[in-house]
């Protein structure tokens, strides 16, 4: 807790956070887990869960808006090639940030597979320094918890961190017809140096279309 105390509150006092909120749809990204989750179980492949979904959509979506992707080395603004996604597990003692490398490269299954480990790991005191401290973006959910909405503190030296709120089913209006759909609702949290507002919102938008058009996780790189 005295290590995330001191990285958060450096984070808030220095790095300018801006907040962009997105709806996203997550009907069809719900459906297609069920048959993921049907196909796993016939060939004892890893359970997949809606986390795994999202860190391969910020995968894929930080590959094609590679400027988010990004740190700041003092005046250097760096990008990376790959996408390594830091998810948050909250334990009693404080909060971890393992992280999936290159989650735009493996599979959804492969993904599961790399959480499940780091979560295990986690629980039981084991996290390394190879599972954590690389990360180039973080993803922290607190959907499981009830919680709609909310903003997170960037960690340094990422350029953002996305917050995650719960599935929830709403009435809303699709062609004219008032539907029941999943909703969820996502908050990125930016540094202001390394991404402005447009550039936020084209990552946001190119992960809700990969959520909402979600055969696109099933893609080979």
């Amino acid at each position: 807790r005295k290590i995330a105390a001191t990285r958060l509150t450096e984070s808030t006092s220095t790095v300018p956070h801006f907040y962009l909120t997105m709806t996203i749809d997550m009907t069809r990204a719900a459906e297609l887990r069920k048959e993921m989750l049907s196909y796993g179980e016939r060939r004892n492949l890893p359970r997949i869960s809606v986390n795994d979904m999202l860190i391969k959509a910020a995968g894929m979506a930080l590959q094609d808006v590679p400027e988010v992707n990004a740190s700041l080395d003092g005046n250097i603004i760096e990008q990376y090639a790959d996408a390594h996604v830091g998810f948050a597990i909250a334990l009693d003692e404080g909060l971890v940030v393992p992280v999936v490398p290159a989650a735009n490269v493996h599979s959804v299954f492969r993904i599961a597979e790399i959480t499940k480990s780091l979560d295990k790991k986690a629980k039981e005191g084991g996290l390394t320094p190879e599972d954590y401290g690389y990360g180039t973006f973080t993803i922290s959910n607190l959907g499981m918890f009830g919680v709609d909405q909310f903003t997170a503190i960037i960690n340094p030296p990422e350029a953002a961190i996305l917050a995650v709120g719960q599935i929830k089913k709403q009435p809303v209006v699709v062609e004219d017809e008032v539907v029941i759909r999943a909703m969820m609702s996502v908050t990125l949290s930016s540094d202001h140096r390394l991404v402005d507002g447009a550039l936020a919102a084209r990552f946001l938008a190119r992960f809700k279309s990969i959520l909402e058009e979600p055969l696109e996780l099933l893609i080979s790189p």
